[in-house]
């Protein structure tokens, strides 16, 4: 049973939210397994710089991204230390290194709007869509798109061959 008040507001979408470099985001929270403090991060060798590490959370395997790298921000200089927003994609783990999380927003679909073209470009590429909320732009990150980490040709190496 469908009460009135769900009828009248129409489809409604939960998002995580997530402050990087910030810029609020909000990862939809059906995307969002869990959320955990990194610790014991190993680097990976030869990784591009969007790959913080792996580490063990609970028995699996977690890749790391640097969402800061990923969007072209530079390093904290806070000192604070990052959390991390835990998403599967394909059976496969991944963390994502935010700055700090927020709580949970119920907001209704047709309030979202399509990435407004002065969006920086960095974030445009990762964002499906934004959300005006009162003061501020929520950016609402694509899961996908963040994890579609492709790695960067290196032109002397390319060049040389």
């Amino acid at each position: 049973m469908t009460s009135k008040t769900e009828a009248s507001e129409g489809a409604m979408a939960e998002y995580v939210t997530a402050v990087i470099g910030g810029q609020l985001f909000g990862l939809p929270i059906s995307r969002v397994q869990d959320v955990f403090m990194p610790e014991r991060l190993t680097r990976v060798p030869l990784s591009s710089a969007e790959i913080a590490g792996v580490l063990n959370l609970r028995g699996r395997i977690v890749t790391v991204i640097d969402m800061r790298a990923r969007l072209g921000l530079p390093k904290p200089e806070d000192g604070q230390p990052p959390m991390a927003v835990g998403v599967d994609q394909r059976g496969e783990s991944y963390g994502l290194l935010i700055d700090q999380i927020g709580e949970v927003l119920r907001l209704p679909d047709a309030g979202r709007e399509n990435n407004p073209v002065n969006l920086d470009p960095r974030m445009a590429k990762l964002a499906g869509g934004v959300h005006r909320l009162d003061g501020q732009l929520m950016v609402v990150l694509d899961v996908d798109r963040v994890l579609e980490l492709v790695p960067k040709l290196d032109l002397k190496t390319a060049a040389a061959a």
